[in-house]
C-alpha cells in the first residue's frame, strides 16, 4: 500500500464530500479513489467512513484521524517547501466566510494576496451558517462574533459597529424613533443568526443598557436580503457596519439613535487547533490581519 497516496485519497474524499469530486481533484478513476481509501482502511483495521448511495461521512474514529491526516499532509507540504525554495505559501487554500463580509471585504483581501502568492489557490464557500471546520475540512474560517468552541484557534482581525439604520422613505412616513424604547412600534426587520433576533441592546453615554423587545415583517437569515428590504423601505434594521456602510455613504439608508451605541462585533480567523499552521494558512491571515487593522473599509466614523 502506497500509504501517502491512501492517506490523501481519505482526505480529498472528506474535504470533496464523496468519491467522484475526490477523483476529479486527484485526476485518478473513481475505483483508484476507493481502493485507496479500502486500503487505508484495511491497513488501520477500522472504518474511517460511512458511505451510502448519496454521501460520505466520518466515522467517530474517522473523525479523529482526519484531523490528524490533514495536519500531516500540511507538514509534508511545508517541509518540502522548506527544502526546496524557502516557505513561499502554495497549495488550496479552503476558506469559509459570512457572504456579505465575504463579498464586500474578503474578496478584495484574496484578490491582493494572490497577486503576491499566485501559487496559492483559493477553495472558498460564502455561508452564514457555523461551519464544522474538521468534519467539512476547511483550513480557515472568517468569522463575526465570538469564538466559543475550544477546538478552535481564533486570531481577532478586528470588530465591527452594529448599525441601527432605515430608509429616508419609511422615515418620512413612519417618524424617526429618539430613543430605543420608540423601536417597540417601528416594523423592525430581524437576523435570524442574531445572538437574540428579537432582542436589541443599545447602550448610552452613562453606559445605561436599554433593552427592547422588537418584531417586523421579516425575520431572514441572510444579511444583505435584510439590508436590501431596509433600503426598500420595508423597515429598521440592526445589522453591522460591514454589510451597511455603502448604503448610508450613498444616502439610501440613514443611521438612527447615534447617541445609543448597540454592542460591538469582533471579527476573527478561526482554525482547527492543530500543532502548526502550513505557510499558506499563516502568511494570509498575517496579511488580512494587517490589511483589517489598517483602516477597515467598513468604519463609518
Amino acid at each position: 500500500m502506497d500509504r501517502l497516496r491512501a492517506l490523501t485519497a481519505f482526505v480529498r474524499v472528506v474535504e470533496c464530500g464523496g468519491f467522484a469530486p475526490a477523483a476529479r481533484r486527484m485526476d485518478l478513476s473513481v475505483s483508484n479513489v476507493s481502493r485507496h481509501v479500502a486500503d487505508l482502511e484495511n491497513h488501520l483495521g477500522t472504518r474511517l467512513l460511512n458511505r451510502t448511495t448519496r454521501r460520505v461521512s466520518l466515522t467517530e474514529a474517522g473523525r479523529t484521524f482526519f484531523e490528524r491526516a490533514v495536519q500531516l499532509l500540511a507538514d509534508l507540504d511545508e517541509a518540502e517547501a522548506e527544502a526546496s525554495a524557502g516557505v513561499e505559501p502554495r497549495g488550496s487554500l479552503r476558506l469559509t466566510c459570512g457572504t456579505a463580509f465575504g463579498a464586500r471585504h474578503l474578496a478584495p483581501a484574496i484578490a491582493a494576496f494572490a497577486r503576491q502568492h499566485p501559487r496559492v489557490r483559493f477553495d472558498v464557500e460564502l455561508s452564514d451558517r457555523t461551519v464544522d471546520l474538521v468534519e467539512e475540512g476547511f483550513d480557515l474560517a472568517i468569522r463575526m462574533g465570538e469564538v466559543r468552541s475550544q477546538a478552535l484557534i481564533a486570531r481577532r482581525l478586528g470588530e465591527s459597529s452594529l448599525v441601527c439604520c432605515a430608509a429616508p422613505d419609511y422615515l418620512a412616513q413612519h417618524g424617526v424613533p429618539r430613543v430605543p424604547a420608540d423601536l417597540a412600534g417601528h416594523a423592525c426587520l430581524t437576523y435570524a443568526y442574531a445572538a437574540s433576533a428579537d432582542t436589541w441592546r443599545f447602550t448610552d453615554a452613562r453606559r445605561e443598557v436599554h433593552v427592547v423587545k422588537v418584531s417586523g415583517p421579516v425575520h431572514a437569515n441572510h444579511a444583505e436580503m435584510l439590508c436590501a428590504l431596509s433600503v426598500a423601505g420595508m423597515g429598521v434594521h440592526l445589522e453591522p457596519d460591514v454589510v451597511v456602510a455603502p448604503e448610508v455613504r450613498a444616502g439610501r439608508l440613514v443611521v438612527l439613535l447615534r447617541e445609543y451605541a448597540a454592542p460591538a462585533v469582533p471579527i476573527h480567523a478561526v482554525y482547527p487547533s492543530r500543532r502548526h499552521l502550513s505557510a499558506k494558512v499563516r502568511s494570509f491571515v498575517d496579511f488580512i490581519a494587517a490589511r483589517f487593522a489598517a483602516d477597515p473599509a467598513w468604519r463609518l466614523s
